[in-house]
């Protein structure tokens, strides 16, 4: 099993998710691009002691960039919405990650 910390690397705090949290009971974080469901739930379960409902991803493409005369690629990523069961405490961020 894979270390829960490299599976789950960061929440996503944005307006989106903060309504999601308030009204469907998701998180929403960034995920380990190579990390499958089964992999981000348990990683899940075990960082934040919790029970999770289901878990939806979203691989998202890096955007490309400018400086100057210079053009990068900021590199793709995994975004996790995770739904916690009912009845479950509400995970706050800064709690374990």
């Amino acid at each position: 099993m894979k270390d829960p910390y490299r599976v789950i690397l960061r929440p996503i705090i944005t307006e989106k998710s903060t309504l999601l949290k308030e009204k469907n009971r998701e998180v929403c974080f960034e995920v380990d691009p190579r990390a499958n469901k089964n992999e981000i739930k348990q990683a899940a379960e075990q960082l934040f002691k919790i029970k999770v409902e289901n878990v939806r991803v979203q691989n998202r493409r890096g955007k490309i960039r400018k400086v100057g005369r210079n053009e990068g690629k900021k590199k793709d990523w995994k975004k996790a919405y995770i739904k916690l069961k009912e009845g479950e405490k509400m995970i706050e961020y800064f709690e374990a990650v």
